[in-house]
């Protein structure tokens, strides 16, 4: 008599593998997610000190008088992501003269900047 020996998995076997795979991912998603997120808040916060900083440039080279947005625009440099606006939109600050508006699609954590 002959011995017949079985090659390859059984369906239980396939099927714990598929399960370990669908945690691993669920878990690499969970964690990617966080990092988009607190990635998100970081550009936004800089952005802003980005954009108070060439406020007060502008501010200094205007002789103390408050700039406007074409020249808050113009002192920003032309490799820089921050954009402004007179009104705030997606991915772009607003400036009306007395405070920076956080763009509309913003984290919540991102805030509002008065100028003095």
């Amino acid at each position: 008599m002959e011995n017949k020996q079985d090659k390859g998995f059984t369906l239980v076997e396939l099927l714990i593998v598929i399960v370990i795979l669908g945690i691993l991912a669920t878990v690499t998603v969970l964690a990617v997610s966080g990092i988009t997120d607190k990635a998100k808040e970081n550009t936004c916060t800089a952005d802003g000190a980005t954009l108070q900083t060439a406020y007060e440039s502008a501010y200094v080279l205007q002789n103390a008088t408050v700039p406007t947005l074409a020249q808050l625009q113009g002192s920003l440099s032309n490799n820089n992501s921050a954009k402004v606006a007179a009104t705030a939109g997606a991915g772009v600050w607003g400036y009306d003269g007395s405070s920076l508006s956080a763009p509309s699609d913003a984290p919540a954590s991102c805030a509002d900047i008065t100028l003095s």
